[in-house]
């Protein structure tokens, strides 16, 4: 039986951790041992978006350590992630390549959508809880050092997933000087995020019933429930008992009477307060607090990734139900994204070993699909140019900050000139490899929208034949396609410019 030894790291705002696995498709994966240092990363890096060169140091000295660890355990291969404290540096690049050049580990800098799927897997990692409880409606609480994560889930259906940016460590740090002149320092924060709460309240909480809230993290389990709690879960009388027995003690005294240092124990309190302020606008029942971290959802990525694991929750289709959602906020035409999915992913799945793209561009495909209309809601002259902003400034769960740049160019080129390599080079920071997955993905989108040009969903079925580098779309419409075959000409011509094939459109049958 093949088993292997995997360590996963997280460099996190107030904490760097790192947790080594063994992996095997017998076992799954099993936790061999933790490991944590405190090191307020996001202290300078909230404030003054840079990292000292002595946090630097100690930062060195704590990756040391844990590849030495690594070493004992026999470590094959590794993740390591650094997370909002790294995101909102001004000089990310230079920090992770003097850690590369002083400790050999390669620093991965996740965006927030990456790093709050990952934390999503984890829970999902305690397959049978999560399933159960997310047949209901239900709201994952993530409460990191720099930001919050929410996502609502109704009937195992990913609704939302939105990011505010009232993290406990830089509420800590916006409201360190005014604590000292209140006495009702819980007040004080509640006031603070109000807005953030009302404004997603009101967006996002129609019609909602959140029975049940998730609390992603082991920050809580590690300090006000450091006890053994019945299945993991939380009543929100026993919340509301332990809040009001926490919140009002100062930090000095929480650090002693918890065992934790008081740089931590000052996290306390914001973290009680945000969950508390949710909990309310939910009206939910109870929380769960399964202790789970970001570590845990590394590993079972990876585990899933390498066949150790099989999940029993699609998280594909989470990412697809995300854009699903953001599609029909800018009342894009339900219709015609599905006609124009059928079409671009015939072309893709017969095209195969011409474009040698994989399932996760065919993701790609998809998402770009069901996006490059919602432009239209700002602008129905700037079409591909709204569409863009919109994807680049929209969060879609799971996709890297470069994954979402790869969409959003191939909607825009959907109907704007495509820039070629010398052109692309000066205003992006795609390189070749994603520059050409651009132009595959809009050579295929600008067909098969071209094909729906009038969003009457005239193609029926269709199949895509590849023979002697020559592609026939066989078609079956009963109705005219006079425009839309009318109009794609231009798009063929750039269709077969990236792809070097001949595309020939055949109908079985005609009116």
């Amino acid at each position: 039986m093949a088993v292997n030894t995997f360590a996963a790291i997280d460099v996190g705002s107030y904490e760097i951790s790192m947790k080594v696995f063994e992996l095997s498709k017998k076992i799954g994966f099993r936790e061999l041992t933790d490991v944590r240092y405190r090191l307020e990363l996001g202290e300078d890096a909230y404030t003054i978006r840079k990292i000292g060169p002595e946090m630097v140091n100690y930062l060195c000295e704590i990756l040391s350590d844990f590849k030495r660890v690594m070493a004992e355990f026999g470590v094959t291969e590794y993740r390591a992630c650094a997370t909002s404290a790294f995101r909102e540096l001004l000089n990310p690049v230079i920090v992770i390549e003097q850690i590369y050049q002083r400790t050999g580990l390669r620093i991965e800098v996740l965006s927030n959508s990456e790093q709050h799927f990952l934390g999503y897997k984890s829970i999902a990692a305690i397959e049978a809880g999560f399933k159960k409880m997310i047949q209901k409606g239900t709201a994952i609480l993530d409460v990191g050092g720099g930001s919050l994560q929410v996502s609502l889930f109704d009937r195992d259906t990913l609704v939302t997933t939105q990011s505010l940016k009232i993290g406990s460590l830089r509420i800590r740090e916006r409201l360190k000087d005014l604590e000292k002149s209140t006495i009702h320092y819980d007040q004080l924060i509640e006031e603070f995020i109000r807005n953030d709460l009302t404004c997603f309240q009101r967006l996002y909480l129609k019609d909602r019933d959140i029975r049940n809230v998730i609390l992603m993290g082991d920050f809580l389990t590690d300090t006000i429930y450091q006890e053994d709690l019945q299945d993991n879960t939380i009543t929100r009388s026993e919340f509301d008992k332990r809040y009001e027995n926490t919140v009002h003690k100062p930090v000095q005294e929480l650090s002693e009477e918890l065992g934790i240092d008081p740089e931590y124990a000052s996290l306390v309190t914001p973290t009680m307060v945000i969950c508390k302020c949710f909990l309310d606008i939910f009206g939910a029942e109870q929380l769960w607090a399964p202790g789970v971290s970001l570590l845990d959802g590394i590993a079972y990525d990876y585990a899933e990734r390498n066949k150790f694991i099989k999940s029993a929750h699609n998280f594909e289709n989470d990412i697809l139900v995300a854009a699903r959602n953001i599609a029909k906020r800018y009342s894009s035409g339900k219709a015609h994204i599905q006609g124009t999915t059928d079409i671009a992913l015939a072309i893709f799945d017969s095209t195969r070993k011409i474009h040698g793209m994989g399932k996760r561009e065919r993701l790609l495909l998809q998402l770009a699909v069901q996006l490059h209309d919602c432009g239209k809601y700002i602008s129905m002259g700037a079409v591909s140019e709204c569409s863009y902003r919109i994807i680049m400034e929209t969060e879609i769960i799971g996709l890297s900050t470069e994954e979402r740049h790869i969409i959003a160019s191939a909607v825009r080129y959907n109907n704007a000139d495509f820039r070629y390599s010398s052109q692309y080079e000066q205003d992006t920071v795609l390189d070749r490899e994603k520059y050409l997955l651009v132009a595959k993905l809009t050579a295929i989108l600008r067909i098969a929208n071209a094909m729906d040009r009038s969003h009457y969903q005239k193609v029926e079925s269709i199949r895509a034949m590849l023979k002697d580098r020559k592609l026939t779309l066989f078609i079956d419409s009963k109705r005219d396609m006079l425009l839309e075959i009318g109009l794609l000409k231009d798009k063929v011509e750039f269709f077969e410019e990236v792809f070097g094939i001949k595309l020939e459109l055949r109908r079985k049958k005609k009116v």
